[in-house]
Formats: structure tokens, C-alpha cells, sequence
């Protein structure tokens, strides 16, 4: 970075465009790279900044639901990916979907134009000096991804999702399963959805007969077997997923005092006990499968997915080990990482990151105190989450109520009652954090 700039961006996506925005409305000089056209990746089509590579839809608009309250908080804050979204809508019932040839346009046409950014168009190779805000994206260049050793550690650096799907503790049907840990060794931490032998057949050749939908840039060969996809471990034979994932020894049912013929487990995603995930259950299938398939679990028949599972390329850094809440790396303050290669996952839980990244680097330029989220918005409680939650087992995360804090406690309320409220706590948080920065933001 030369000295006529204030702040290095790498990355014109979603992120990095929200990041450079807001440091440039801040009246910070920004240098932001971005290596398309010149350098393509096997995703993008053209040179827009914030090109939409998969879905046109950035999910739901609807205030009482988890993207829709993100959406909120970011349209309160000013976030320029949101005004461009809202202006450049399509119908799509209860979600935000948009023209994304416009939507791109419109925030090219942005940044382009503000005199506070320099754009250079080629691919940055090393991590620059100074002040800076790395916004690669989950296809971040081989080039880039290799400079981003020397600061992370190759231990701290993945290429690629192999994740289970979460569902939300509430709509597990508590009076089919039992809490357990295998032969009783430690707390009874796990869920344990019991299945006869009729239910795992039943269940196996569902899975057997489900539609796939792994991504084409994905190497089945690559995937070590600690994460293979439940259902490519099924393909072994039919007792497979039984002397896999869904193994009953040790954990006997106090119900019937007898290990079940099949088991599936389910481990606390959170201390809060409020999302768990299906224990080895990685996959491929498309998403309505998911639903389908596993709700054939017992216990699960209801089960609400907070998210679902996945196999793809995505390089992101191991950002409990890594980051601050502030987005910044916790062995050098003026290094800064925003969008999906932080952990988060989405187009707008990516405009968060982009957001939070670009007014934090500005407020460290001007020596102020940097900004740390309330726990209770969605902004604050993604980037709570990813800095808090397990290295050992971290992988990325979506906006959803199962990160946020539990609700107090109160009578029988419905589920929808419940949103509405998160959606109150959530809105509320945001308001008084804006008072309390009035002026400062």
C-alpha cells in the first residue's frame, strides 16, 4: 500500500465492497483490489463487484426470521449491499430476490464512482503491509491462499465444507429420544434418536434413493474419510451407516435397558443448548431431501433445520483460533478478514462481516474504540459464534435463532411467538446500540 491510501481491501465481493463503502463514506482512502476479469474464478461470469455466483435470492425478507432481522439491522446501519438489493428486487414472495445483473451493476457502479476508492484490477499474490482487510471469498486464489499461511498456520486454513446439518433443539420430539454418551463415560451430552431395525431400513433406502446435489468443482477423492458424506459411507453396504455414524454400541436406551439396532447422535452446536447437529451425517443431498430423509429419524419427525448440510469448496480460516469479534486477527490489529472466509456463510451474514470489517479498520485509523456487536442483534451474535465456538469441530455458520441468546424464561408461548420476540430482543439491542454511538458510527 502507498502512502496516498489509508486501507487495502482484496476483494470486491459482497464483503468487500460493503467494507470499502463504509470506510470510504468514513473518509478513509481505500486502495480496493479485485482480480476479475483478469483473473476468473470457476464460479464468476463477469468483472461486477458483488456478483451473485449461485441463487439470485438472498432468503428472507420477512422480520421474523432470522435473515429477515439481519437485513434489518444492516438496513439500519446504512449497508449499501441492502439499498442496492431493495432497488434492484424481484418478486419472490417472503424473500429478497433480486436482478443480479443490476443488483452487481449498481454497486459497481457505486464504488467505481466514489472519490474516496482506487481500484486496481489484478490479483494480489502476498498479504499487503499496513492497514489492511481481507475480503477473498470462499474461492480465494491458490496464490493468496498460500500467503495466508505464513500468518494462520496451514493447520488454521481449509479448502473445503463437509458439514452436517443443525436443527433447532425446539422441535426435537424429546419424548422419542434420550440423552446419552457412549458407555456412560462423561456428562450425557448427546441426543440419541433410537431406530429398530425396520426404521434403519426404511431410513437406508430413502437415503440410497435421495437426489445429490454436490457441487461440480468438488472432487469426491479429495474427501478424507473422517468426512466422507453419510450417504457415500451408505454406498458400502448396508450395514455401513451401522458401523459408522450410526453405530448403537455403548449407548443403551434407559427406556428399555438394551442398545438400539441403529442410532443417530446429536451434539450440542452451542453452549446454550439450544441447535445440535447430526453427528457424521455430512451430505450432499439437496436440500428438500435433507428434509425428507431425515425427518424419518426418530425424534426428528418435526425437526426444524437451521442449517443444512453441505460438500463444497469454500476456503475459510479457523476463526475461533484466529479472530476477534472485530474481525480482526488476534496476532496483528491492522489485519482485518470479512465475508465467508471468516466462518460466516451467506450473501448477507457476508455483508455483515464486510460491514463490521470496514467501519472497524476506519475507527483503529483514528485510534478509537473498535465496535463489538450486542450479542443479542444478529450481527453481533455471527460474529460472537464464530470467534467462540469449538476449533476443533468449527465450520462455517448462516443467521439463525439458535446462535442468538437463550430467550428468558416464561409461560407456553407458540413458535411463532417465540420469533416474534427474538425478533423484538434483536431490533431492540440495535436500537439502543445506535443511541449509544449516535454520532460515532
Amino acid at each position: 500500500m502507498t502512502q496516498e491510501h489509508d486501507i487495502t481491501i482484496v476483494g470486491a465481493g459482497l464483503a468487500g465492497s460493503e467494507a470499502a463503502w463504509q470506510a470510504a463514506q468514513r473518509g478513509a482512502r481505500v486502495l480496493l483490489y479485485e482480480m476479475r476479469p483478469e483473473v476468473q474464478t470457476p464460479a464468476h461470469k463477469t468483472g461486477l463487484f458483488a456478483e451473485l455466483v449461485c441463487s439470485n435470492s438472498l432468503k428472507s425478507n420477512e422480520p421474523v426470521r432470522a435473515g429477515g432481522i439481519l437485513k434489518e439491522e444492516l438496513r439500519r446501519l446504512g449497508s449499501l449491499i441492502l439499498k442496492a438489493a431493495d432497488a434492484t428486487a424481484v418478486p419472490a414472495g417472503s424473500a429478497l430476490a433480486v436482478d443480479r445483473d443490476l443488483f452487481a451493476g449498481q454497486i459497481t457502479e457505486a464504488i467505481e464512482a466514489h472519490p474516496n476508492i482506487t481500484i486496481e484490477r489484478r490479483e494480489i499474490t502476498a498479504i499487503p503491509e499496513g492497514l489492511t482487510i481481507i475480503a477473498s471469498g470462499p474461492l480465494t486464489s491458490q496464490p493468496l491462499a498460500r500467503a495466508l499461511y505464513s500468518i494462520t498456520g496451514k493447520s488454521y486454513l481449509f479448502f473445503y465444507d463437509a458439514i452436517s446439518p443443525i436443527v433447532d433443539v425446539e422441535s426435537i420430539d424429546q419424548d422419542k429420544v434420550y440423552l446419552a454418551s457412549r458407555y456412560d463415560k462423561g456428562e450425557a451430552a448427546y441426543i440419541n434418536c433410537p431406530m429398530n431395525e425396520a426404521e434403519y431400513n426404511a431410513f437406508y433406502d430413502a437415503l440410497m434413493g435421495a437426489e445429490i446435489s454436490l457441487h461440480a468443482d468438488v472432487d469426491p477423492k479429495e474427501l478424507y474419510d473422517g468426512c466422507l458424506p453419510v450417504e457415500i459411507i451408505a454406498r458400502r453396504g448396508h450395514e455401513s451407516l451401522r458401523f459408522g455414524p450410526m453405530k448403537p454400541v455403548g449407548l443403551r436406551d434407559p427406556r428399555t435397558g438394551q442398545n438400539p439396532y441403529a442410532v443417530v447422535q446429536l451434539r450440542p452446536e452451542n453452549n446454550d443448548l439450544t441447535m445440535y447437529n447430526l453427528v457424521g451425517f455430512q451430505t450432499s443431498l439437496r436440500w428438500g431431501e435433507q428434509e425428507r430423509v431425515f425427518r424419518m429419524i426418530p425424534g426428528l419427525e418435526h425437526a426444524e433445520f437451521l442449517r443444512f448440510g453441505a460438500v463444497h469448496r469454500n476456503t475459510y480460516i479457523n476463526a475461533p483460533t484466529l479472530l476477534r469479534p472485530t474481525y480482526q486477527l488476534r496476532s496483528r490489529d491492522d489485519l482485518f478478514f470479512a465475508g465467508q472466509i471468516t466462518g460466516v456463510e451467506g450473501y448477507i451474514e457476508s455483508t455483515a462481516a464486510g460491514w463490521v470489517a470496514g467501519v472497524n479498520a476506519v475507527r483503529l485509523l483514528h485510534g478509537r474504540e473498535l465496535l463489538v456487536f450486542p450479542r443479542e442483534t444478529l450481527i453481533g451474535a455471527l460474529a460472537n459464534h464464530i470467534t467462540t465456538a469449538d476449533p476443533e469441530s468449527f465450520q462455517p455458520m448462516n443467521a439463525n435463532f439458535g446462535i442468538l441468546p437463550p430467550l428468558p424464561p416464561g409461560g407456553r408461548v407458540t413458535k411463532e411467538q417465540k420469533k416474534l420476540q427474538r425478533s423484538e430482543i434483536a431490533l431492540a439491542a440495535m436500537a439502543r446500540f445506535l443511541e449509544e454511538q449516535e454520532g460515532e458510527l
